[in-house]
């Protein structure tokens, strides 16, 4: 429980300069109501049955300048899918160095994509859920410092955030959970923005370790291969299959366009762990909206693709049984899949918005198609 100590504090900070500082509280909620559209069947936590429970979410941000350039932040989630229990999700302060360059310390969001800031707010974007082949690594937090920087380019605004820390939990990548440690996060993001056009790139490495865990047939054939290996003295193949201070890292390039009503996003990653178990991962999307007074309709294409290269199967070529052992594994930790999203947005009041999405979901290694279906009210306050 070690980030309990972070969000004491910083709560007492908060509180005990209620005397000389406003605290300022704003909220934000997702009511969301799914179901996939045929028995058997499960998508982005929904399966035959509709379910208002596993995206709905309630939030509270508390802020507070604390003068001299300090402020604190808070921000408190309950997640459906967690029964609603509050959590803190960001807890950090903030020094104001000029008003171009800040320093920040605590709990704060991995800026990875271009919605980070902003992913559980789902009124900020059109859809109800970012696209998840790309929006798709399993933490969204860390612990540490993130330095930001924001200037003019000629007729251009820039904002550079550098940050370092780390991360420890229990996430799920590709088709393995385990509890991880992400030591020695670093990494800069640059967004670029130019009136309607902006552009974004982001790079992060860490130091990166997974306890496999025994609940899926992907995990239980991962620990059973690697201890085979090791039993029959094969130790740098054994070592290549665990994840143990493995060298991770995330790529990511984008960019988008709010010209008059028209509306464009796009964004690729890539992520991967040198000399492990797991298939670099490599995803993109394009959206295209339009927006009509209250009215925005889109439509979304995803594409997933996780596979390891192709020299890597055949790592014990003199031992044909391990070999193909080695290949089945690794085959089975493939994945290869694309979404289409077609959906609508109708802001119904200044601070809501209801929106509809159908999504079509396609594994291309197993030909399973499966259609699941969403409704969700976004508010802030």
């Amino acid at each position: 429980m070690k980030k309990l100590p972070i969000a004491i504090a910083l709560c007492a900070a908060l509180a005990s300069t209620t005397t000389i500082a406003e605290v300022r509280i704003n909220g934000f909620a997702s009511i969301v109501g799914g179901k996939t559209m045929d028995d058997n069947t499960t998508l982005y936590g929904y399966d035959n049955d509709i379910s208002f429970k596993n995206e709905s979410v309630f939030a509270l941000q508390l802020s507070a300048d604390l003068q001299d350039k300090l402020s604190a932040t808070a921000q408190i989630v309950a997640r459906g899918e967690n029964d609603f229990n509050a959590e803190f999700e960001w807890a950090y302060l903030t020094y104001e160095f000029t008003d171009e360059l800040q320093l920040s310390a605590g709990k704060m969001r991995v800026p990875f994509y271009r919605y980070s800031d902003f992913l559980d707010v789902g009124y900020a974007y059109r859809w109800i859920r970012p696209p998840q082949s790309v929006y798709n690594i399993p933490f969204s937090t860390y612990e540490g410092l993130s330095l930001l920087h924001t200037s003019q380019i000629g007729d251009w605004d820039s904002t550079v955030q550098v940050i370092y820390g780390g991360y420890d939990g229990t996430i799920a990548v590709v088709s393995v959970n385990g509890d991880t440690e992400l030591n020695d996060i670093a990494g800069i993001n640059w967004t670029l923005s130019y009136d309607w056009f902006s552009a974004r790139a982001a790079y992060f490495v860490a130091d990166t370790s997974i306890a496999i865990e025994n609940d899926t047939d992907t995990g239980i054939a991962l620990n059973n291969l690697e201890a085979t290996l090791r039993g029959a003295g094969f130790v740098d193949q054994a070592n290549d299959i665990a994840i143990d201070e493995d060298d991770g890292s995330f790529f990511a390039i984008g960019f988008s366009i709010d010209y008059n009503d028209i509306l464009f996003d796009a964004e690729y990653t890539e992520f991967e762990v040198d000399n492990s178990a797991l298939a670099k991962q490599t995803q993109y999307y394009t959206s295209l909206g339009y927006r009509m007074d209250e009215w925005t309709v889109h439509f979304t294409y995803e594409n997933n693709d996780d596979e390891h290269e192709s020299s890597r199967y055949n790592a014990l070529t003199a031992v044909p049984p391990l070999n193909q052992g080695i290949n089945q594994v690794l085959e089975g930790s493939k994945a290869k899949s694309n979404v289409y999203t077609i959906g609508t947005r109708y802001n119904f009041h200044p601070s809501a918005a209801l929106k509809v999405d159908f999504s079509r979901f396609k594994d291309d290694i197993t030909s399973i198609e499966i259609d699941a279906v969403a409704v969700a009210v976004d508010l802030v306050f």
